[in-house]
């Protein structure tokens, strides 16, 4: 959490997407979405089939009100299946076979969208857990949530709305067309030659608009990640009086998006009334043309001439055939926006992963034997860390790792489990470079308690045995009492069966902790790593769990970060660490001895202040 002058500043770059795509990116795009919709190819035919009954239908349904009216003028009606009565029902037959059929189409189009969109998060949510954590750690948190979200439930409104009015939109346009033909070619023509006008008012608006939906997205994700931030770190908002201030960040970054928002959704808006105009100007030319060859009927063998029954018709194709621009312009727009987001949701898929380990060695039959071998490790490039470390670890050592802060401590830890790769030297277990072995070997090989404290939504019993999942319940109650955990658990209304939520079941900080330790207690592994384990736990109960961390620890390889270092004076080496480099090691009584760094900071924690 970072405390600025200006409010919470948001961590990661978030401007990754700052440069718009072109039109060749937006074919990529456009590419990867139909790559995506590959596997529904089924379900897309039968939609495509039933647009085309809906079309058909559709476009009969005037001509049958047409051949009723021109029925009109024929003589006395007669209420038998057969002139006006029947054209009458069988329009209504149409009608309702067009009802059925966009039903069962708009069904089969829900289904595809949203297990395309399930399948696009499903596959994003698979590639974070593939990516680095330097790229999880350099990127805002709310912001790649809301690339998961808030972007994919864009893109999954764009593509309906593309399959619903798409769909049956282009094949109107050319089932009007040949309707129309077939009726009379020169008022074809005056529809023809009006309505292309509709598609370029609609593509003009539509090229200006991108960019508009990406700044559009992008700040929302600003806006998310901020959210995010401030609600998980709400007691130090308050404890810091930075309300005023965040509120003033929030209002900031709420303007930009509110701008940005106005701007996409004014230049959107403004393609359905353009092309409305042009196709009421198609209407009304249609209306002439049509009444200009219903009076001119029979008086001219040149003109030929039409009935009012089929300019009715006329009339109600250039309805059919114009109402497909307004949809398809109002669809490009959203389109443009779903695929600006769908480009956010990409980008994340798109990023590099780490290293496969296709190729890699299983770890097996793990003693405890570690060496780091002349690392140079750093975050940022530019500032160095940790230079020419060499440290050898014998099996069934406890080591323990000390210094100031920002020293390097839990750098090493992040170095031994493989979270980050080193930039040169190797660090070795069992002599092997752990770039050669799985990660997933290597991670089963360490339990690990951290300082932050993570409990998934589920039971207590469910969140200790994370560790085994086949554990039994004596195992999971043995575990808890070793932590001495369990007689507060038992003190909870539901017990062992107490549902740890979003607000973590009210469990304090130290709790927490203590489950976590409980979940190592399981399931032993051959290596330890203890960071700040017990920072939230109180004095009285950290020695009673020190005894249980000495049975854990027997014969197996541990390695300890601590800041309070009366908790690791029975460690067997200690490492301390100054700017990256292990300036002093040996055992508690050693180090005193010497009366160097680590006598001072020994002695700091019992000074009087």
């Amino acid at each position: 959490m970072a405390l600025e002058t200006g409010g919470f500043v948001p961590k990661g770059n978030l401007d990754t997407d700052s440069s718009a795509l072109g039109r060749s990116g937006q074919r990529e795009i456009i590419k990867k979405v139909l790559q995506s919709l590959r596997k529904y190819r089924l379900l897309i035919f039968i939609s495509l089939i039933l647009a085309t009954v809906s079309v058909v239908f559709t476009l009969l349904v005037p001509i049958k009100i047409g051949d009723a009216i021109d029925h009109l003028g024929e003589g006395p009606m007669s209420f038998e299946l057969n002139g006006l009565n029947r054209n009458l029902v069988l329009a209504a037959l149409f009608a309702i076979a067009v009802g059925l059929s966009q039903w069962v189409m708009n069904l089969i189009n829900n289904r595809i969208t949203y297990l395309t969109v399930r399948d696009l998060r499903n596959r994003t949510i698979g590639k974070i857990h593939k990516l680095p954590l330097k790229y999880i750690d350099s990127h805002s948190h709310g912001d790649i949530v809301s690339r998961v979200i808030a972007d994919a439930d864009q893109f999954a409104d764009g593509l309906l709305m593309g399959f619903t009015q798409a769909f049956t939109g282009i094949l109107t346009i050319i089932g009007t067309l040949f309707f129309m033909l077939r009726l009379n070619a020169v008022i074809t023509l005056v529809v023809v030659i009006v309505t292309p006008l509709s598609l370029f008012v609609a593509k003009y608006i539509s090229s200006k608009t991108y960019d508009m939906f990406r700044l559009q997205g992008r700040e929302r994700g600003e806006q998310t990640a901020l959210i995010e931030e401030m609600i998980s770190n709400e007691k130090a908002v308050k404890a810091f009086g930075r309300e005023q201030a965040v509120m003033e960040r929030f209002d900031e970054i709420n303007g930009r998006l509110r701008e940005s928002s106005l701007k996409a959704i004014f230049f959107s808006s403004l393609t359905n009334p353009c092309t409305r105009f042009v196709n009421a100007v198609c209407y009304a030319l249609v209306a002439l043309s049509g009444s200009f060859y219903v009076l001119y009927k029979g008086s001219n063998e040149l003109l030929g001439g039409i009935t009012v029954g089929t300019l009715t018709v006329f009339l109600s194709y250039a309805n059919q055939y114009t109402k497909p621009f307004n949809e398809i312009s109002s669809v490009i727009s959203e389109l443009q926006n779903a695929i600006a987001c769908a480009a956010r949701v990409f980008e994340v898929m798109e990023e590099e992963p780490e290293l496969s380990d296709e190729n890699s060695t299983v770890l097996g039959d793990v003693n405890g034997c570690v060496e780091l071998k002349n690392v140079d490790f750093s975050y940022n490039k530019d500032i160095e860390l940790i230079k020419d470390l060499n440290l050898s670890v014998e099996p069934g050592k406890r080591v323990a790792i000390v210094g100031p802060t920002g020293c390097g401590k839990t750098t090493i830890i992040n170095l031994l489990m493989r979270f980050y790769d080193v930039d040169g030297g190797s660090v070795c277990v069992e002599g092997s470079d752990i770039r050669t072995l799985t990660r997933k070997s290597l991670r089963e090989s360490y339990g690990m308690v951290l300082q932050d404290t993570w409990l998934k939504k589920g039971t207590i019993r469910d969140n200790i045995r994370i560790a085994d999942m086949d554990a039994s319940d004596e195992e999971v109650i043995r575990a808890a009492k070793a932590t001495h955990a369990h007689s507060f658990i038992r003190r909870l209304k539901d017990g062992y069966d107490t549902v740890v939520g979003e607000d973590l079941g009210g469990l304090s900080q130290g709790q927490r902790q203590l489950l976590c330790i409980s979940r190592i207690m399981l399931g032993i592994p051959p290596m330890l790593i203890l960071d700040e384990a017990t920072s939230s736990i109180d004095t009285r109960t950290e020695l009673k769990i020190q005894d249980a961390f000495a049975t854990m620890m027997k014969g197996r390889t541990s390695f300890i970060v601590a800041h309070r270092l009366s908790t690791i004076q029975n460690a067997d080496v200690i490492l301390v660490m100054k700017n990256g480099h292990i300036i002093e090691q040996g055992d508690h009584a050693t180090l005193l001895s010497k009366k160097g760094f680590y006598f001072e900071l020994y002695n700091s924690q019992f000074q009087s202040t």
